[in-house]
């Protein structure tokens, strides 16, 4: 058990061409907007480049705005990233008359792109399109190239040494998610249900629906958490509220490892498993095929919206942390997809091998206590770093 909580401390352990400087200086000012967090690493690393690029072009005039600690200059982020027409799900946000550079990876990929667009305001001049919308002014656009307007972000499967650790975060948090003693037991009794019939093909068929509907829902349910986040936008105070809600979530699964021996689901009543193990029976004794797959569906999907009391902490706190990652869309529900994968994995070794062995069998309460006893110290430090230490949490 040592081994395995220092694990997971580790786990969070890691966080051109020259251009001539009389031409520059002959130029039009290069009005430039830094939108940073504190403590955000990628942000640091910017900061530092954009001193040297400064040096290189002295009439660059930046001006910074900390996200993280200030709602104002949130807001104005979100407020410039809606003029820009440009997708802003995180820092740093960059930009250049009115042109962004989302993200920040080295000084050879986004540094150069960063300088490439500075060299094309030296030649067409621009205006300080942040400045102004700040003042409230209405301005003329920025005259620039049509090229150079992509994110600059390392597309999925670009690890780096800092994006890396977003996998391994998604795959513990699931991992821990996963051992749900609430889910668990309508399985098991579902298996058991199964293994009574003498169709396997429809035992088979009958089970991964159950399990594929169960992992439909809490898509939807990780869905609805990150797009919630996503319209909130870089508000300090949501970010604060969800590390309290950690901090508390991980308190209680530390004190369910303490007092809940069995690792029994507290989140259904006695009554409600005996209606929901009365439909369970009543779907799979029905003799028309088509009639017990849409009732497996169905009470898929019921069953888990109950089940979600159970675990609603661990999926609110990871796509807090999604959002502070800066990807574009298609990387969100990418990360979403290895999320209830791993989630479900549990329930994929647990069906199979009844139905291989013909014999049912589940995880025992000492390996829920143990995900009772691991979830609360991973919560509990997520918790603690989302609000004091949020730039530890930026991983893309």
């Amino acid at each position: 058990m040592k081994k395995i909580i220092f694990s997971l401390f580790f786990c969070f352990a890691f966080f051109i061409s020259l251009t001539p400087i009389t031409l520059a200086q002959d130029s039009e000012p290069i009005y430039m907007s830094l939108f940073y967090g504190d403590t955000c690493p990628h942000c640091a690393k910017e900061e530092i480049f954009l001193d040297k690029l400064q040096e290189k072009y002295p009439n660059i005039q930046l001006k910074s705005y900390e996200i993280y600690n200030d709602s104002q200059n949130a807001q104005l982020l979100k407020k410039v990233a809606g003029k820009l027409n440009v997708q802003a799900p995180g820092v740093p946000f960059l930009v250049i008359g009115d042109e962004a550079v989302v993200g920040y990876l080295n000084e050879e990929s986004t540094g150069k792109k960063i300088e490439n667009i500075v060299k094309d305001h030296l030649t067409h001049g621009c205006f300080d399109f942040v400045g102004n919308l700040n003042r409230a002014k209405d301005q003329d656009e920025c005259q620039e190239k049509e090229a150079l307007k992509t994110i600059a972000l390392p597309i999925f499967g670009e690890i780096n040494i800092s994006a890396w650790s977003l996998p391994v975060l998604t795959i513990v948090i699931a991992a821990l998610d996963g051992f749900n003693p609430c889910a668990m037991w309508v399985l098991l009794f579902l298996i058991s249900l199964l293994l009574g019939m003498q169709d396997r093909r429809r035992m088979w068929i009958l089970g991964t629906t159950f399990i594929f509907s169960s992992g439909i829902v809490y898509f939807l349910f990780l869905s609805a958490w990150l797009n919630l986040f996503l319209f909130l936008g870089f508000i300090a105070t949501i970010r604060i509220i969800i590390g309290l809600v950690a901090v508390g979530s991980g308190a209680y699964h530390l004190r369910e490892w303490k007092v809940n021996k069995g690792g029994e689901c507290k989140a259904t009543s006695s009554d409600q498993k005996v209606k929901i193990m009365k439909k369970l029976r009543e779907v799979t004794e029905q003799k028309t095929f088509w009639l017990a797959f849409g009732g497996i569906i169905v009470l898929a999907f019921a069953v888990n919206l109950i089940e979600l009391v159970c675990s609603a902490g661990l999926p609110a706190i990871y796509t807090q942390i999604l959002t502070l990652s800066g990807l574009n869309p298609f990387q969100y529900y990418l990360y979403l997809l290895l999320y209830i994968l791993i989630f479900m994995l549990d329930d994929m070794i647990v069906f199979t091998i009844a139905m291989v062995t013909l014999k049912a069998f589940g995880f025992n309460g000492k390996l829920s206590r143990s995900s009772n006893l691991i979830g609360g110290i991973v919560i509990l430090i997520l918790g603690l770093l989302l609000i004091f230490k949020p730039g530890w949490v930026v991983f893309g």
